[in-house]
């Protein structure tokens, strides 16, 4: 038996059956996908709307906490407040005549247009924590209902900025601030938040220059339409899930853009193989389509496997918006999977030979350039080795400088009059502290004493319990605690946990909300849990690669070169957004000083998965390679040669869905987008183009070796040392 047919029959026996089934019932497969593709449009919206805009942490105090200072008292929550604030001009201060009554009779402007919001300023309170050391800066704290999704809180900014507009204290006009305001696009810019329609239709139009690029002919639409029905068709999935359980708003910006990806990194997969298979003699169209999908078509089995199991270990974590992420992201790229192996078969065995025309590239031979570059990294594979894995480690020493929170409120927005605002508390003194005070609910205990004691907290620049109705309800009172410092910065948090110290001495029943206070919790939340979520995907992807490669170095090199690619994609979200060395220069935005606590771990998920593809991708064919001829050089070299351009074309496709994604507004978007683009573009050059093929070629034979034990639990062929042996002899001078 040959090497190519042991290896055939141990991994792509069911995707041959498969696909010979396809073939004999094209008119079945094609109807099944038009009733299912009519009913997946229809649900798109219906499950849009269907999808909770919630970011819950239950059993964390300051989840519980928000959501009985919610029921109690109809406002509060994990929003941070609005702030509006005031400089009165030179030669006048809080204490001037008239001043404190004119502070008071805005504020009520204020409650007349939002009658459930909460105030506290020096006005109903006189405390000295509302005023800066020159006592001509003041502010208020308005706290609002919890809001849900990107535009939480901006309706109550607009209508709190829309009360005040006009209104002096001392002459000075009062402009309003808060991170949630911040946050919100500048209305004079006309931006609007992430649109999903907007991202898939930019993606699309930049997939499509370069699949013309790669295929020269028409055959460029066939993974766009694989596309347009993989993304409905997950939404069609979606929604019942959404009815059962609640799954979180972030999965459609998912569905949309790893959709998109990956549906036509699977098409380019398989149509490349076709074209390859055509060019054989004596081979007919069907024939190209059984043999492109018996090896292309199983790598995409796998790749889709990992992505799949890559987002479902997010059920791992102990947070519900996370887990639900999880599950339906999980849908992503098996339903890419079901429609390249199922609808992409029958197209090409159809109507494919006429789609790919005029066709300017043939596919026969490997790529010249990508073979080249091949041969010369085989050559000096020690040399690139060294120097591309120097490359990525600077940038995972980095990343382990990474700060977990939110960004700092400077970075949040560079213009407009919420930022004019946020710019007169700091140039006063008071700094970023009202944007995120603490909430304390007081089941017990005297509340003016525990404001007292929490005043005197160090990191606190004042504590008040108010003693108006709204602030004490059903025998609890609400203290009102303002930090010295960003409350999610790493100053503001441990001011938090001094805060909480200082609650259990007084030994009052108290809880600590807020939305610092809940960011805070939800990063222990995530990453407390976050070694056994990675455990557990490398676990699973180091079995699932074992089968694919019949190997056990390559499954391992892969695994560790996927995490290599997480940590340099975490040291650029370091290097260019928290220290700030390229978000000033490309976007104007100042340094974040530390990055959104849920972005990391989502990098994680996407990056790893879609590392994965790019891997099954060259290896695969390198491994088919060796099994033919019996030599890692010429394996590198042909394998490199024949995906070099895929695995290239496929990154670009995305670079440029996610480089689309951070002309949107909102400084984290931007982050999450930027990580992703340069984090897909390093791991298809650097890790795919350079290490890869380097690293196989220092290891030699030993790549391919999965002993007989190993083969038998993971039922697939054995691939012992001995096979190589005849071949490593005769071509070890060129190893």
């Amino acid at each position: 038996m040959s090497l190519a047919g042991a290896a055939g029959r141990s991994y792509n026996r069911p995707v041959a059956t498969l696909t010979r089934w396809v073939l004999g019932h094209k008119k079945t497969v094609v109807l099944a996908w038009l009733i299912i593709a009519a009913a997946a449009f229809a649900a798109v919206r219906p499950s849009i709307d269907s999808l909770s805009q919630e970011f819950a942490v239950p059993g964390r105090e300051s989840f519980e906490t928000n959501r009985e200072v919610l029921r109690l008292y109809g406002s509060g929550g994990a929003d941070a407040p609005i702030v509006p604030v005031v400089t009165l001009p030179e030669g006048t201060t809080v204490d001037s005549a008239g001043i404190v009554g004119e502070l008071g009779q805005a504020l009520d402007r204020v409650k007349a247009a939002l009658p459930v919001a909460r105030i506290v300023s020096f006005a109903s309170t006189g405390d000295p924590a509302f005023v800066s050391d020159d006592r001509r800066t003041t502010y208020a704290i308005v706290v609002i209902p919890e809001g849900r999704g990107f535009s939480a809180g901006q309706a109550e900014a607009k209508a709190a900025a829309e009360a005040l507009a006009g209104v002096t204290v001392g002459g000075a006009p009062i402009a309003v601030t808060g991170l949630e305001v911040l946050r919100a696009p500048a209305e004079e810019s006309g931006e609007t938040g992430p649109s999903v329609l907007a991202e898939v239709l930019v993606g699309a139009a930049g997939a499509l220059v370069i699949l013309a690029f790669v295929f020269a002919s028409f055959m460029a639409l066939i993974p766009l339409l694989l596309a347009a029905i993989a993304i409905p068709t997950t939404f069609l999935l979606i929604w019942p899930l959404a009815q059962a359980t609640d799954v979180s708003f972030i999965v459609q910006f998912l569905v949309a853009l790893i959709g998109l990806g990956v549906s036509i990194d699977y098409a380019l997969l398989v149509v490349i193989r076709w074209r390859e298979e055509r060019r054989r003699a004596g081979v007919s169209n069907e024939q190209a389509v059984q043999r492109a999908m018996e090896r292309a078509g199983s790598s995409v089995v796998f790749s889709g496997t990992t992505v799949a199991i890559a987002l479902l270990a997010l059920v791992v974590l102990p947070v519900p918006f996370l887990r639900s992420i999880g599950i339906a992201g999980m849908l992503i790229p098996l339903v890419s999977t079901a429609i390249a192996i199922t609808l992409l078969p029958v197209i090409l065995a159809t109507v494919g030979p006429r789609v790919d025309w005029p066709r300017l590239r043939r596919e026969d031979r490997a790529s010249r350039f990508w073979t080249e570059w091949a041969r010369i990294v085989v050559r000096r594979r020690r040399v690139v080795f060294v120097l591309a894995t120097a490359a990525l480690v600077a940038l995972v020493v980095l990343a382990f400088q990474i700060q977990l929170g939110v960004p700092r409120a400077e970075s949040l927005a560079q213009s407009g009059a919420p930022r004019e605002a946020f710019d007169q508390l700091e140039a006063s003194g008071i700094g970023a502290g009202p944007l995120t005070p603490f909430e304390v609910l007081v089941g017990d205990g005297d509340p003016e004493a525990v404001a007292r004691a929490l005043s005197g907290t160090r990191g606190v620049l004042g504590a008040v319990a108010p003693t108006d109705p709204e602030w004490r309800q059903e025998g609890t009172a609400l203290v009102t605690v303002v930090p010295a410092d960003d409350g999610n910065s790493r100053a503001g948090r441990a001011t938090l946990d001094r805060v909480r110290d200082t609650l259990a001495a007084t030994g009052s029943s108290a809880g600590v909300g807020g939305q610092a206070a809940q960011s805070s919790d939800l990063i222990d939340a995530i990453y407390g849990n976050f070694p056994l979520m990675i455990g557990l995907i490398v676990l699973l992807t180091f079995v699932l690669l074992a089968r694919a490669f019949r190997s056990v170095l390559l499954p391992f090199k892969a695994v560790a070169l996927n995490l290599l690619s997480v940590g340099t994609a975490w040291g650029l979200m370091v290097l260019i957004w928290q220290k700030g060395y390229g978000s000033g220069l490309i976007w104007g935005i100042e340094p974040t000083g530390s990055i959104t606590n849920w972005v990391p771990l989502m990098v994680f998920a996407f990056l790893f998965g879609l590392s994965t593809d790019y891997h099954v991708f060259v290896v695969s064919r390198m491994r088919e390679v060796y099994d033919r001829t019996g030599k890692t050089r010429t394996a590198v070299v042909e394998g490199i040669g024949r995906t070099g351009r895929l695995v290239t074309s496929a990154a670009l496709i995305l670079f440029w869905a996610f480089v689309a994604l951070t002309a949107t507004p909102g400084t984290e978007v931007k982050i999450f987008a930027t990580a992703l683009a340069l984090g897909i573009l390093l791991d298809a050059t650097i890790i795919r183009a350079m290490l890869v093929p380097a690293s196989v070629a220092i290891i030699g034979r030993w790549n391919w070796v999965l002993p007989v034990w190993l083969a038998k639990l993971l039922r697939v062929e054995p691939s012992p040392l001995r096979r190589a042996a005849a071949a490593a002899a005769a071509t070890a001078a060129s190893r």
